[in-house]
């Protein structure tokens, strides 16, 4: 990676993390989820990144994947434990980082907390050459220690430009694998915790999108909203909030996208037996037997 790319990777993870920060602040009963993702969105954009995906506000046995709808009037309820995901990107070049709170209440603080641990272990001993076995190792020892499970399904992964699931993926258990992390890769690092059976399955739709393969398409407005998404939006997941003024009726075009497969959503992941799930991540990049944590206010 060149030095231009690393600044960019830097103060995106910077960024990040201020507007993580902001968001935690945010988050309190009887707060909008819509205000909380807005206000987080704007201030990446106001310090002069994008947003790389939706902010992610995921409650209680949720792991990922739910942001909220245009005019989307649900608030946070006391005893909501609320996973906060935030992405920013600086010309493609990403930081993305998360972290729980749990609202008026102090049940779930032992597992926001391991989920914090198991990723600072990682920080701390993750360097090039180290198999990735051990990364799923050092994370599920250090949970089971702490009496909770890690959700065995859900990953890590490799962060390249303009992509956010490239390459490898970084795994929560001892999963046997032995490619190796090397020198130069950014890798996102994101444990998650559960008191339920450590797995997670598909839910409701999530109102978070990507671009899939462009193919022709014959209504004008779906094919205006696909052409408006790839130029402004790029190649990265993307919300109904995010299009609203792109064509007119575009909720309307965008269903006929997803229709006819040039659009695909992401689905809610929900704990198999509705267990509450803790998450908390960095973004690293590996600089010889180190890693460089980029996601720091």
């Amino acid at each position: 990676m060149n030095e231009g790319d690393l600044d960019k990777l830097r103060r995106a993870g910077t960024i990040a993390a201020q507007a993580l920060q902001l968001g935690q602040d945010m988050v309190s009963e009887g707060v909008r989820l819509l205000d909380v993702a807005e206000e987080i969105e704007a201030y990446i954009i106001s310090k002069g990144a994008r947003p790389a995906f939706p902010v992610n506000l995921s409650i209680n046995e949720v792991a990922a994947h739910f942001t909220p709808k245009t005019n989307d009037r649900s608030v946070f309820d006391a005893g909501d434990v609320v996973k906060i995901d935030v992405g920013a990107h600086v010309d493609g070049m990403i930081g993305d980082t998360a972290a729980t709170v749990e609202v008026s209440s102090k049940r779930y603080q032992d597992m926001i907390s391991s989920a914090q641990k198991a990723r600072d272990i990682v920080m701390e001993i993750i360097g090039d050459g180290m198999p990735l076995s051990n990364i799923g190792q050092a994370v599920e020892g250090s949970i089971k220690a702490d009496g909770f499970l890690p959700v065995a399904n859900l990953t890590g992964h490799e962060v390249k430009c303009y992509d956010l699931h490239a390459g490898l993926t970084v795994p929560n258990v001892d999963d046997g694998n032995d490619e190796k992390v090397r020198d130069g890769m950014v890798l996102a690092v994101e444990p998650f915790v559960t008191n339920g059976e450590g797995l997670i399955k598909a839910g409701r739709p999530g109102n978070i999108y990507r671009l899939r393969e462009e193919r022709p398409v014959r209504d004008e407005s779906a094919r205006e909203l696909y052409d408006a998404i790839k130029r402004d939006l790029g190649p990265l997941p993307f919300s109904d909030r995010w299009i609203q003024d792109m064509v007119p009726r575009a909720n309307l075009a965008l269903n006929k996208l997803v229709r006819h497969g040039l659009v695909s959503g992401y689905a809610t992941l929900v704990e198999v037996k509705r267990g509450c799930v803790t998450q908390s991540e960095h973004t690293v990049i590996i600089r010889g037997k180190k890693g460089e944590i980029t996601t720091l206010a």
